[in-house]
């Protein structure tokens, strides 16, 4: 995980040519999947629920268990 590429991807996502704008979100997107995606496994080693890690996302338990609970 990288906070500079983060940060650097959502200012060009902000490019006035729109090309540009959409490779930087494309990009973002994944940056953050692998950064969701490490969280969430740093979380599980702590002992979280993946009911609270539901809840910090946004989604239903049954969704954050389909998507990360057999990496």
């Amino acid at each position: 995980m990288n906070d500079g590429t983060i940060a650097t991807l959502a200012g060009d996502a902000g490019a006035d040519d729109p090309i540009a704008a959409l490779r930087a979100i494309h990009s973002l997107r994944a940056e953050l999947d692998r950064t969701e995606a490490l969280a969430v496994r740093r979380a599980r080693n702590a002992n979280a629920s993946w009911q609270l890690i539901a809840l910090c996302l946004g989604v239903s338990r049954q969704a954050v268990h389909k998507k990360y609970g057999k990496a």
